[in-house]
């Protein structure tokens, strides 16, 4: 593992990123183990819609490299991790601060390791549900990610033209 790739250090990383700053989005929890993620999005002035409510592109934002981070934490340096593909499915207007919280299974982590052994990809799906200040969802985001072992990993020799073509550009 990556000896800066450590739980408060990707928190504090992220609450002074621009994109997630800027948005009024901030980290409140990471767990020591990667599996456990707490984020919250103020509404302020700056961030509200034409209707005085939360602009649905940092409802997005609010999810949008937490599940590839979490499992860059969690599989460590010799996994491929991206996103891939995202939906948003919004729900009621959000007239309050937000929050949302992202949690990945043991189970579901032994499954991606189980899929991605050999080298070949996958994609995990999640789901995750935006809440406002009641507790009641306002938007349901689902997040596809690209997990694939790294070919210098896979416990075989053969590496085709596509893995070094990934390794160059994905590095």
């Amino acid at each position: 593992m990556n000896r800066f790739y450590k739980p408060g250090i990707v928190k504090f990383a992220l609450n002074i990123w621009p994109p997630f700053w800027g948005a009024g989005i901030r980290i409140r929890h990471i767990s020591e183990d990667f599996r456990h993620v707490e984020i919250c999005l103020k509404l302020r002035w700056w961030n509200k819609n034409a209707n005085r409510t939360q602009y649905g592109g940092s409802i997005f934002s609010l999810t949008d490299p937490v599940y590839a981070l979490m499992l860059m934490g969690i599989l460590g340096k010799e996994y491929y991790v991206w996103d891939k593909q995202a939906e948003v499915n919004f729900l009621k207007p959000g007239q309050t601060d937000l929050t949302a919280v992202f949690t990945i299974s043991d189970q579901y982590v032994d499954e991606i390791r189980r899929s991605t052994a050999s080298g070949e990809k996958f994609f995990p799906e999640f789901i995750v549900h935006v809440m406002d200040a009641k507790e009641e969802v306002v938007a349901q985001v689902k997040r596809v990610l690209y997990v694939r072992k790294k070919p210098q990993y896979r416990g075989d020799e053969s590496e085709t033209a596509q893995d070094r073509n990934e390794t160059l550009v994905n590095e």
